[in-house]
């Protein structure tokens, strides 16, 4: 027997507490319920009806932020060729990676790292298949792969949080430029 469908209203709910506390989050690590019940405009009952704690919250806000990375990368080989493919889904990178900073900095050691750990492969996957399109349509270095441009991207945590706006696009760009094939249009 599966669980019953969620009242349209309690799922709005649902999303308007994710979508508070990703605002929230992005703001700073510190992180209040209360705030994030009134930022959604639900009251605290409705909050920990959904979410128990703080943590499952959070755990939320971060599964969500990658099942939407993870989904970009097919959507925007779609509308674009592959190296703005690419940029348009570093650009995701960089907002997921400074929401990640802030869940990753509010959660305990163990909870992060379960996170951390089960998002790795999906995303992994996603920026590989970026890289493949690229690589076929010869706009991509083929000497690269996921793993390495990951571990670049990686680095972009070193950031402090005052540093993040002025400096975490143009490194993406320096990482992105890195990537291209020499003589492939710009």
């Amino acid at each position: 027997m599966s669980a019953p469908a969620r009242r349209t209203d309690a799922a709005q709910n649902r999303t308007r507490i994710v979508e508070a506390a990703r605002a929230a989050l992005a703001e700073s690590n510190h992180v209040h319920l209360n705030e994030i019940a009134k930022r959604a405009g639900v009251g605290q009952g409705t909050l920990y009806r959904n979410f128990p704690n703080r943590e499952a919250l959070l755990a939320e806000v971060y599964r969500r932020d990658v099942e939407e990375l993870v989904t970009a990368a097919s959507a925007l080989l779609a509308e674009h060729e592959p190296m703005e493919a690419l940029r348009h889904w570093l650009d995701r990178v960089i907002d997921y990676a400074e929401i990640k900073r802030g869940v990753l900095a509010a959660l305990e050691p163990a909870a992060w790292q379960d996170l951390v750990a089960h998002s790795h492969n999906p995303i992994e996957s996603a920026l590989g298949h970026l890289l493949d399109a690229g690589k076929a349509a010869g706009s991509i270095r083929t000497d690269v792969d996921a793993p390495g441009v990951l571990l670049l991207i990686a680095y972009l945590s070193r950031l402090d949080r005052g540093e993040w706006e002025s400096m975490a696009r143009p490194l993406m760009n320096v990482i992105l430029d890195g990537l291209r094939r020499q003589g492939a249009d710009r």
